[in-house]
């Protein structure tokens, strides 16, 4: 009952249940413990009414001549022991006591205060003598003639201690269960203050700046709720976090993008200036001597192919960071890799590459034609690049694949890329080649992600690499074979 207890939907429920049940328990329990010392303090008096009962009963045996004082005697010891004092027997005659426990006053005459207690004994009214005792007188009738009186001394203290214990322990359950039931509340109330609590901790930790928390979330009832609430509000605190860091180093890098384009505009007009000038001195200063001569030529030679190096960095770099405007129309895949192919193609058999088509069905995407053209031509020269120098016969082969995303394979079995290498290429300006931008595979990824897709890589160094184009195909169309 008590799990189930936990999995009511509301708190407030919950609670109000909680509470009726400890109200119960406790009500349940005092009213059980009330009714054992009830039950205990009825023995004791029944146990007192029959010790009563055992000494009036002595007492007529007394007074008709059948008593035994050695049985006398010893029942005077167990009754001391419970109250009662002192047993005398009266006559009704001469107001003398006849027998009695204590032996002092056997014989003696009643006296003036005792007779008062017969005569209302008699009556039929309370009989008392002081506040430590409580008299009691009986009467003694047997076949309707009155013999004499019975006497009884009971101390009263014995009585009082009785309800004092009774008491005592009333109040010592009271303040039990009393103690068992906070106990139980501080240990429900643990379950309810304790995710309140880690809240208020987190959200501390939040406003300090901490923004990684998490709220354990514990149930379902309003408390659940609260932490699940906190855990979205951490979460999209989170997210907006990382946005504005995202968008300050995005101004951050625009400021660089645009300061190193002016740069390199400014870099390219000298550039210019130098290579016109270096024409210029090579048609009107050349030198006639023929050693001389070839000397200046193979200088001015080296000149210009470092200026036109530097000037295919600028201009790379400048197409890098221009941004890229798309024209998206519906292009058929299989007829813009044979426009590629046939680009390229010369060059295949020049080098002895062999190149295998192995394509999927022809679909059409929307993409920007010539961007795409460029992405594949990009990745075919690095293919080409890395078989020409293995010593064996280039293979390349080009495949298309397409389910839910369209992708296409350009895979060679050139000489590959090594491990520590493989985490540098997509960095702009990265290449193992001489006179090479590296600007290749971060502007096909950057395409490639403009389209939604994305450029992934496989490469095992000196066996070959795979390179995926991967885009996805939302409005798929198939295309009929030509």
């Amino acid at each position: 009952m008590i799990k189930r207890l936990f999995f009511i939907p509301s708190i407030k429920i919950r609670l109000i249940f909680m509470m009726m049940l400890l109200t119960i328990i406790v009500t349940a329990s005092l009213i059980f413990f009330n009714l054992q010392l009830e039950k205990n303090l009825l023995l004791q008096v029944e146990r007192q009414t029959g010790e009563l009962t055992k000494a009036i009963q002595i007492g007529v045996e007394e007074i008709t001549g059948k008593s035994d004082r050695a049985r006398l005697s010893k029942y005077l010891k167990n009754l001391n022991k419970k109250g009662i004092k002192e047993i005398s027997i009266i006559s009704t005659d001469s107001k003398e006591i006849l027998a009695s426990t204590n032996q002092l006053k056997v014989g003696a005459p009643v006296s003036h205060r005792k007779k008062e207690l017969v005569i209302k004994a008699e009556l039929g009214e309370h009989v008392s003598d002081d506040e430590k005792n409580y008299n009691v007188i009986v009467p003694i009738v047997a076949d309707g003639q009155q013999y004499g009186y019975i006497h009884l001394i009971i101390n009263k203290e014995d009585l009082s201690s009785l309800i004092k214990q009774n008491t005592l322990k009333r109040i010592f359950m009271t303040m039990l269960v009393f103690s068992i039931a906070t106990l139980i509340t501080l240990v429900f109330s643990r379950r309810y203050t304790l995710p309140i609590k880690q809240i208020a901790d987190a959200s501390r930790r939040i406003s300090a700046g901490d923004l990684n928390q998490h709220i354990p979330v514990y149930s379902n009832d309003e408390i659940g709720q609260l932490a699940d609430s906190f855990n979205y509000m951490a979460e999209k605190l989170r997210e907006s976090k990382n946005l504005e860091d995202k968008l300050r180093d995005a101004q951050h890098l625009a400021g660089l993008v645009q300061l190193t384009r002016d740069m390199a505009h400014e870099i390219r007009n000298p550039l210019n200036f130098i290579n016109l000038s270096i024409d210029y001195i090579n048609d009107k200063f050349a030198p006639v001597e023929n050693n001389n001569a070839k000397q200046f030529t193979n200088l001015v030679v080296s000149i210009k192919h470092e200026i036109q190096r530097l000037n295919k960095f600028v201009n790379g770099y400048l197409d890098f960071s221009r941004p890229l405007t798309f024209t998206l129309m519906p292009v058929r895949i299989n007829s813009v890799l044979e426009d590629v192919i046939a680009l390229i193609w010369a060059k295949a058999e020049a080098e002895g590459i062999l190149i295998i088509r192995d394509y999927d069905n022809d679909i059409e995407l929307k993409v920007d034609e010539d961007f795409l053209k460029t992405c594949i031509m990009n990745m075919i020269t690095n293919a080409f690049q890395a078989m020409s120098n293995t010593g064996r016969a280039g293979t390349l082969k080009i495949a298309t694949v397409h389910a839910e995303e369209f992708m296409l394979s350009i895979c060679d079995n050139g000489s590959g890329i090594s491990d520590g290498n493989m985490k540098k290429v997509f960095e702009p300006f990265f290449s193992t080649k001489q006179n090479h931008p590296g600007l290749g595979l971060p502007m096909t990824l950057r395409v490639m992600e403009e389209h939604g897709g994305r450029v992934e890589i496989e490469s095992k160094e000196g066996e070959g690499t795979e390179v995926r184009l991967i885009l996805p195909c939302p409005c798929t169309k198939l295309c009929p074979e030509s």
